[in-house]
């Protein structure tokens, strides 16, 4: 045996892992993530692999199931940086419930997996409480996870937050670009903030004004922290919910829906659009909101840099029929969802790329329709 010099023998503690401080942290979070569960969920809490009793899709005629996975980005650098960390968790289900509900699917459980240099109990608890709370608006089951400590990969305050959802669509059900018609009105639902993408940028800025996170913003009635951790709104109750307004008996005035996250507005309504098609945005039709504004300034950031990295305060965007597109915006404000119409969808015209940074198409790899933003934000 070769001679370690130490004297004494290795354990895992040395080498940098604490089994106990994972084991607290289980017993912390275990009644968060058991109040997602309903009778759907076997097994318990802890065991190896979760489950989820499937004999509601026997009613399906045909279940299509959709699955999403997504992390949060270097948001958790503020998070870390704030010690704040029980919304983090919030904007991980948001990023993945909203993108299978795009399609129509009814989230029906969620795992996830936090790394982190050190466990430190109380700090994994309150991620996966947050994990847990976005869960229940969400409507979906935390039926499983895993945090592993990862010495020497990561300093001993770094973690990082990644997420998976299953959900289910009625096979002739299923939104999409296939559905979306010429003359169809494009709605916009107001974001929460700067949700869970661009923040390399965002944080860049902070970084070249030399700001401190716990520095006050008078915009922002608080501080530029609590500011950017403000969690990533849910959308899909509200989505579900919709498409049960509009689309009983057979009819399908909700067309699609498409999620405002990385690439911006322009860029993810342009993956839901139809080719030969181009949804015309009216800029004027809403003001950015402060977070926006103020970075905007603070970076000095050229207009389509911001459209192509930030929500500008639209999180999700409905394509509806115009004849449905009233209703739907009175059912949508009286469910405490604040929207509005943007533009509508229109024939691709020749001369749309001449517009240059204001027109997208084929974005993220996907050979759809086109988008033409015009005018200038409301003030």
């Amino acid at each position: 045996m070769t001679d370690n010099n130490l004297g004494k023998p290795l354990t895992y503690a040395d080498a940098g892992v604490d089994v106990q401080a994972g084991d607290d942290a289980v017993e912390l979070m275990k009644s968060a993530v058991t109040a997602t569960h309903s009778g759907r969920v076997l097994g318990g809490f802890g065991g190896f692999a979760g489950m989820w009793d499937a004999t509601p899709l026997t009613s399906y005629r045909r279940p299509v199931l959709t699955t999403s996975t997504d992390g949060v980005g270097t948001k958790v650098a503020i998070a870390q940086a704030m010690d704040i960390h029980d919304t983090i968790g919030q904007d991980l289900v948001g990023m993945v419930v909203d993108d299978i509900v795009v399609v129509g699917a009814k989230p029906l459980f969620m795992t996830d997996y936090i790394a982190t240099g050190k466990v430190v109990a109380e700090r994994v608890a309150d991620i996966v409480r947050g994990i847990a709370n976005g869960c229940k608006l969400a409507d979906t089951a935390l039926i499983g996870g895993e945090t592993a400590e990862h010495p020497g990969l990561l300093a001993p305050e770094e973690y990082d937050v990644a997420g998976a959802v299953t959900g289910v669509v009625e096979g002739n059900e299923i939104l999409g670009p296939e559905r979306v018609r010429k003359g169809d009105v494009v709605i916009a639902m107001e974001s929460s903030g700067a949700h869970s993408n661009g923040f390399s940028l965002l944080r860049s800025i902070v970084t070249s004004r030399d700001w401190s996170w716990d520095q006050h913003i008078e915009e922002f009635g608080r501080s530029l922290g609590e500011e950017l951790l403000e969690p990533t709104r849910i959308y899909t109750q509200t989505c579900l919910n919709l498409i049960d307004e509009l689309n009983g008996d057979g009819k399908f005035a909700l067309r699609g829906f498409s999620h405002v996250t990385g690439g911006g507005l322009a860029a993810n309504l342009a993956r839901v659009l139809p080719q030969g098609t181009m949804a015309t945005i009216d800029r004027s039709t809403w003001a950015l909101p402060p977070v926006f504004s103020v970075m905007a300034e603070a970076g000095q950031v050229p207009q389509a840099d911001l459209e192509r990295t930030l929500n500008l305060g639209v999180g999700m965007v409905a394509v509806v029929a115009p004849e449905s597109a009233d209703s739907a915006l009175t059912w949508l404000n009286a469910n405490s969802m604040t929207s509005w119409q943007i533009g509508t969808v229109g024939a691709l015209t020749q001369d749309a790329a001449a517009a240059g940074d204001d027109f997208i198409q084929g974005a993220k790899g996907v050979d759809g329709g086109g988008v033409l933003l015009h005018g200038a934000y409301a003030q």
